[in-house]
């Protein structure tokens, strides 16, 4: 991604002298092997924590605080001294996904290395790469101008990657604390292409997981095999229940709250630069599969879906072992959208899945975690500051896109803390987020910087009536 520089000269002769000390503290922030969903990780996560504090301390945020939430903390800051100018939550996370398979990585994940123009590690896109532009962004500007064209308050979470758990309650706690005009949240990335983008949609979860149980433990086949009811394939033919071959979820009730993609919108979908044949080349498959009856795009970012995330039972060492498992176990997500509730979608899955069970077997269904889906006006004037700010430093206008994945905090800033959410985020489409080898474009890195710079004087310069009466306008 070629840089096009519109930043004041102050900002970009500061940037250019410290870039190599940039991209140091970068893989500082890297190799800290924040790994939320694993126990053994959590003092990982504090340091991460508590090396974002010392950093916003150091270039002059205030109020920094590494916030107890009974999980991973939460690190809060704030500048609240432009008065008159609207206030701003930045919301990144700091935490990250596992490493599995850690044979498929090229380097060692939390080592990161540069490689042309890109910088390879876990987290280095998501969402480490993001929190870090923030953090340089805003010391550009403190360091050059001595005081922020906008009020921010920043929260960084440590628990994104793990369901989220203590997020709401900490945000529910601190509503008045948080008070802003809206919130940017940098998790999300460009279009295909690397062309930039501002997502206006995220898809909500539902994340469960069955467990099947016949015996007390595993019985030999021989002696037992057409006897009894065997829990792997009990298993086998409850998520073969869950959808048909058309990609239609069958669970009752699944679709009723879904809203239909409009005409209009089928056709704003339909006009961006999309290449699916490049698409599939890229991943490498004989073909795309999906619901019927919608397009790839439709079907990626506007339909939910019904996934198997994780499979097992029984005997997986080499050679043969001949048993009926004693246990069978899979782990389920749906992505939701539009007015989809996550609990209410559980409590229908549930009742399926229990009536799919055959006899013999004992199941039990558990939500591990879930979130709503999120819609976002691309009127609104912090989404056309936004993207304002993309054109003048990406050198072209952004798309407007809706992304499959999940953001909770996304809907809970709108129904907790009244907030509109800009999805502002420079992650390339395929930068392998979650995955081995996962990757982050340095120039969108930098030009990143230089965009979120060039967004808070875009804001300003609104100043906070034209967010008042943003507000209200999305609330008709």
């Amino acid at each position: 991604m070629t840089m096009t520089t519109a930043t004041d000269p102050q900002i970009e002769e500061f940037l250019a002298a410290r870039a190599d000390e940039r991209l140091e503290t970068y893989k500082e922030l890297v190799r800290i092997p924040s790994i939320s969903a694993l126990p053994e990780h959590a003092p990982d996560c504090r340091r991460a924590a508590e090396w974002i504090a010392a950093d916003l301390e150091r270039i002059g945020m205030e109020h920094v605080e590494v916030a107890e939430t009974g999980g991973h903390p939460i690190v809060y800051a704030d500048w609240l001294h432009a008065e008159g100018a609207p206030t701003v939550l930045v919301y990144c996370h700091y935490d990250v996904q596992p490493v599995d398979p850690l044979e498929l990585w090229t380097s060692p994940p939390f080592e990161p290395v540069v490689v042309g123009d890109r910088i390879l590690g876990r987290g280095v896109a998501d969402d480490k790469g993001q929190l870090h532009l923030h953090l340089r962004a805003t010391e550009a500007i403190l360091a050059t101008r001595g005081r922020l064209p906008v009020n921010l308050r920043f929260v960084f979470e440590g628990e994104e990657e793990s369901s989220s758990v203590h997020l709401d309650a900490w945000l529910t706690a601190h509503r008045d604390r948080l008070a802003a005009d809206f919130a940017v949240i940098s998790d999300t990335g460009f279009f295909d292409g690397n062309i930039p983008a501002i997502t206006i949609g995220l898809r909500g979860m539902m994340y469960a997981q069955i467990d099947v149980t016949g015996t007390e433990v595993d019985l030999h086949s021989g002696s037992y095999g057409g006897t009894v009811e065997n829990p792997a394939n009990a298993l086998a033919r409850i998520i073969a229940g869950l959808k048909d071959a058309d990609g239609r979820i069958l669970v009752p009730g699944f679709y009723d709250d879904v809203i239909e993609l409009t005409e209009d919108e089928r056709r704003r979908v339909a006009e961006l630069p999309f290449d699916e044949d490049a698409y599939l080349a890229r991943l490498g498959l004989p073909a795309l599969h999906g619901e019927a009856g919608y397009s790839t795009l439709e079907r990626r970012g506007a339909r939910p879906t019904l996934d198997v995330n994780g499979l097992w039972s029984g005997f997986q060492g080499e050679g043969s072992k001949t048993i009926i498992p004693a246990h069978a176990h899979a782990k389920v997500s749906c992505r939701l959208v539009s007015a989809q509730d996550p609990k209410r979608i559980f409590e229908a899955f549930r009742a399926h899945v229990l009536a799919l069970a055959p006899p013999g077997v004992r199941v039990d269904v558990r939500m591990l975690g879930g979130g709503r889906p999120s819609l976002t006006p691309t009127d609104h004037p912090a989404t056309q500051a936004a993207a304002r700010a993309l054109a003048a430093t990406f050198g072209r206008e952004p798309v407007y896109i809706r992304e499959g994945g999940s953001i909770p905090v996304c809907a809970t800033f709108e129904e907790v803390l009244d907030l509109p959410v800009v999805l502002l985020g420079f992650d390339p489409p395929d930068q392998r987020a979650h995955a081995p080898n996962e990757w982050m474009d340095l120039g969108n890195y930098e030009t990143g910087i230089r965009t979120v710079v060039r967004m808070w004087d875009e804001v300003a310069e609104l100043g906070s009536a034209a967010f008042a009466d943003g507000a209200a306008a999305s609330a008709r």
